[in-house]
């Protein structure tokens, strides 16, 4: 436990308490307060030194005292704990300093000795959370105070709560370890006539109380002992945090019956109000129950701000309906007895219920008492179906009425009490989320996809986006609305982006038209593409390895629903293109229901599904089972296989539809002239784009205008390779010149200039530049070392080059791209053919990355007149990376020399397409198609 804000955490213990006086009050600790423990003998042990709780029951009151002592070891610690700060809500007990001192060298010095007292700051810290809590702060800075010191404070809090009907309760947590305290205790005590239940949770200490005069008191040595670890998907009652809870209440029907007259609602509605007008509109607007319910509902949620009332009275009696519609804001009591008051004004059966929000599975193990609720929301009936309606709620409307809550367990506020009462949770009616994408794939599956999204939101996503709409500027909205694209859909650039905003149906709808990334991929040797949500969305991995897990239930996903369609469009109007994997589905795994048809018709495939969560709680024994149908589940969503035959990105003549093509076009010349210099995305999605079809000069008017708006060392280094692809070898050397310029540092730059250099024909300068950097030393040594030998290979002395690769590979044995560099060197200058065919085969063997490698091989067997070698390996590196234009150009070589013209003639325009230089590349090596 930290010592900075060690008196702020211990008022914090004292769950039930709030105090009368609004000045602290100064006396010595009651009598039936055990003797101060004495300080732990090891001066060496630093923070909390001593820690001992001690609290009472008598009658309605709960009397909580500490005492605390913490050891100044830093100058760090000596700022954090110099102020003491003490916050409380002066309206239903006293906060009494009993004493204040410092310890030093084995004396105690009284910081109050010299009349110093706590002064009382007036502030509210928690608006900015929409609560206001009327919390005082007694602080007191403490003079004298320095490094080496304990200070120590023994103070006691009393509380009591008139709305509890005379019962008293509280609520501790218990330190448990690895927590590590000098000493520490805890103490409960009660009159030996109180009735008087108390439980330590979740996994309870050995304890048995003992009499001590009049009173009964169950003593508690801390830290407890660790706590068992629990599975994080566990249901909340396995996972609760260490506490004591005690309290007079008889069961959780006194409970029911105490809070009952707080929400009572004769009367509560003012003949001739604004609030009696307002039931009357809804009374004449429909005589549909159901209806009625949904509009007072909504009144309550949109016409009545959220802020959490919790001073004079507050933490239980709500505000007064009419008070609350005058003030437009209440917390969820006042919401509730607002709601809970139009609703019987306007004939419909309903009631209060108690609920904890985050809590509500562990509330029937808990000791009964109004701690156990942190919410109140309202049940209704109305022709025999249960409401369960929440004022604090955002954009509910009739077709939510039927959702539940994920409360667990909750209590109805009757008259005649009531007993614990269990919300069995159902996926909500409407979706959350409502996501439609159409996509146009028709030119090519290897180009990017142009996408028309809708998104549909509901609830708090839809409310904050309302909030956020109102606050930000233009700019500021449209990067919002793309970001939260970004979350469900992906990144994308946009031309088109529109949010629409429905108040009947309480929706939020982001529209828009935006350049995506392939959904393609290539698995096993074919193109293929998901069509389904369930991999990303479903997980179900609950660990119960543990025996002491083995009959955990796994707690599922909260309730919730999301609707998923995508229309693609695609090349060749479908042609050759077919499913995998079930279209159809309609289950329940691991708590989620899925739902899924998926069609493959007239050029188009379709898909609509539906993932709804329960929040089921799935038993033990059933997850072997699940686990196994959830894996089903995903291996077999259906998946859209390319025909091998599938029309390229660099081969885009005679397609049946440039639809695609001229949308991705339109869509990146807008965002490039929206850009500036905090993004520059648009350039670099378009450069990729255009290099990908092969249209370098439009790369290069890119390049030319990004590095206009925006110069970086990458941006000249890409049109530097750009403008070599084009042949202007010139203007490639001097990109890379202004690269290396910006920044003298870049090993990549530094390596493109001397490339390019050598490539004019100043092989000196280019290794001279190698040599001097190399000189330098560092990390980047021997990848410089690498790129010489790459440079002098192509341009100079290939011996010498094989030279260097030789004791590189000497010093790191076993490194892939070493070996294939040298069987490339080898290969391309046709030296060693005998060892080159090793070197590659090693390095294939060392890799897991092969098409580079495959490439470099196929040469050799190139060089030594095995075609069909050849061509197998260079099938096999195609098959991995189809766009490889080195590849496609050697392949072009070998068709021929096979006697295959036309699949030659394929290949090498691709090659060229991909890229343009190659044929100059490969003709020094006397490579020529």
């Amino acid at each position: 436990m930290g010592t900075r804000l060690i008196f702020v955490s211990l008022v914090a213990f004292y769950t039930s308490a709030a105090f009368a006086g609004e000045q602290p009050l100064y006396s010595p600790a009651p009598d039936w307060v055990t003797a101060p423990k004495p300080l732990p003998a090891d001066d060496k042990l630093g923070g909390l030194v001593v820690l001992d709780l001690q609290q009472r029951l008598e009658g309605a009151t709960v009397w909580s005292y500490s005492d605390t002592a913490v050891r100044i070891s830093t100058p760090e610690e000596l700022t954090q704990n110099n102020n003491v700060t003490l916050p409380w809500a002066p309206d239903k007990g006293d906060l009494i300093i009993h004493r204040l001192t410092i310890v030093r060298d084995g004396m105690e010095i009284d910081a109050l000795v010299n009349g110093q007292k706590f002064t009382v700051l007036r502030r509210e810290e928690a608006l900015e959370q929409r609560e206001m809590t009327g919390i005082l702060s007694a602080t007191l800075a403490v003079e004298g105070l320095r490094v080496g010191d304990v200070l120590r404070l023994q103070m006691s809090i009393t509380a009591k709560d008139d709305a509890l009907g005379g019962r008293s309760q509280l609520s501790i947590p218990l330190p448990a370890e690895p927590v590590r305290i000098g000493v520490a205790s805890y103490r409960l005590s009660w009159r030996k006539d109180d009735k008087l239940a108390w439980k330590a949770l979740p996994s309870s200490p050995s304890l048995a109380p003992r009499r001590n005069g009049d009173f009964w008191e169950v003593p508690i040595a801390l830290p407890i002992a660790k706590q068992p670890e629990m599975p994080a998907d566990a249901p909340v009652r396995f996972r609760r945090t260490p506490v004591l809870e005690a309290s007079t209440f008889s069961n959780w029907a006194d409970v029911s019956r105490i809070m009952a007259p707080l929400y009572a609602t004769q009367g509560l509605i003012a003949d001739g109000g604004q609030l009696a007008a307002e039931v009357e509109k809804i009374r004449a607007a429909t005589d549909d129950p159901m209806q009625r319910a949904a509009m007072a509902l909504q009144l309550t949620q949109d016409k009545i701000r959220y802020l959490a009332v919790g001073m004079d009275g507050g933490n239980y009696v709500p505000a007064k309906p009419e008070r609350t519609w005058d003030a437009r804001y209440g917390d969820c009591k006042a919401k509730t007895l607002l709601l809970l008051s139009m609703l019987h004004a306007l004939g419909i059966e309903a009631e209060a219920v108690l609920a904890h929000a985050e809590m509500g599975d562990a509330v029937p193990g808990r000791v009964p008492s109004a701690l156990a609720f942190n919410h109140v929301v309202v049940k209704a009936t109305v022709a025999g179906d249960t409401l369960w309606l929440d004022g604090t709620g955002l954009g509910s409307r009739r077709a939510d009425l039927g959702d539940t809550p994920p409360f667990g367990y909750v209590l109805p506020v009757r008259a005649q009490g009531a007993d614990l009462l269990q919300i069995v949770p159902r996926a909500p009616a409407r979706p959350t989320l409502d996501l439609s994408l159409d996509a146009d794939e028709s030119t090519s599956i290897d180009l990017p996809s142009v996408i028309k999204v809708e998104l549909v939101a509901r609830g708090q996503l839809a409310s904050l986006a309302t909030l956020a709409q109102s606050r930000l500027n233009e700019k500021e909205r449209r990067d919002l609305m793309e970001r939260v694209l970004q979350n469900f859909v992906g990144e994308a650039q946009y031309d088109a982006l529109e949010t629409v905003f429905d108040a009947d149906a309480a929706t939020m709808t982001i529209k828009a038209r935006g350049v995506f990334g392939s959904g393609w991929s290539r698995d096993d040797n074919r193109t293929e593409r998901w069509l389904s949500r369930v991999p990303t969305l479903v997980r179900f991995t609950p660990d119960r390895a543990r025996a002491a897990w083995a009959d955990i239930p796994v707690q599922t996903q909260a309730p919730d629903r999301m609707r998923y369609r995508l229309r693609i469009r695609l090349p060749d109007g479908g042609q050759g293109y077919r499913m995998e994997g079930d279209s159809a589905f309609d289950a329940l795994i691991g708590g989620i229901g899925i739902t899924r048809s998926a069609v493959l018709a007239d050029g188009y495939v379709t898909v609509d599904e539906t993932l709804a969560a329960s929040g089921m709680e799935l038993a033990a024994s059933d997850l072997a089972e699940q686990r196994e149908r959830v894996a089903a589940a995903i291996g077999r969503v259906p998946r859209l296989i390319a025909p091998e035959n599938a029309r390229r990105r660099w081969d885009l003549a005679g397609a049946e539809s440039r639809s695609q093509l001229d949308a991705i076009k339109a869509v990146f010349a807008k965002k490039i002239e929206e850009a500036d210099e905090e993004n520059i995305t648009a350039f670099t999605s378009d450069i990729s784009f255009r290099i990908g079809i092969g249209d370098y000069k439009g790369a290069e008017q890119s390049l030319s205008r990004q590095i206009a708006l925006l110069p970086t060392i990458n941006a000249y280094l890409e049109r530097s390779e750009v403008r070599r692809q084009l042949g202007d070898v010139t203007g490639a050397h001097a990109d890379a010149d202004a690269a290396r310029k910006l920044d003298p540092s870049s090993s990549s730059a530094v390596t493109a200039l001397a490339m390019l250099s050598a490539e004019r024909g100043d092989m000196e300068k280019a290794i001279a530049m190698l040599d001097e950097r190399i000189a330098v030393g560092g990390k980047e040594r021997d990848n410089l070392r690498h790129s010489k030998a790459q440079i002098v290979g192509e341009h100079g002395d290939a011996v010498a080059a094989i030279e260097e690769l030789d004791a590189l590979i000497a010093a790191k044995p076993g490194t892939p791209m070493l070996l294939n560099s040298r069987c490339w060197i080898k290969a391309t200058r046709n030296i060693a053919i005998d060892t080159a065919l090793k070197d590659c085969t090693s390095a294939l063997e060392l890799s897991d990355s092969t098409a580079s490698i495959l490439d470099s091989r196929a040469l050799v067997w190139m060089r030594m007149d095995r075609n069909e070698d050849a061509l197998r390996d260079l099938d096999a590196a195609l098959q991995q990376s189809p766009s490889m234009g080195s590849s496609r150009f050697l392949r072009a070589i070998v068709l021929g020399r096979l006697g295959r013209g036309d699949a030659a003639a394929a290949d090498l325009a691709a090659s060229r397409r991909l890229e343009p230089a190659v044929e100059r590349d490969y003709a020094k090596f006397g490579l020529k198609p």
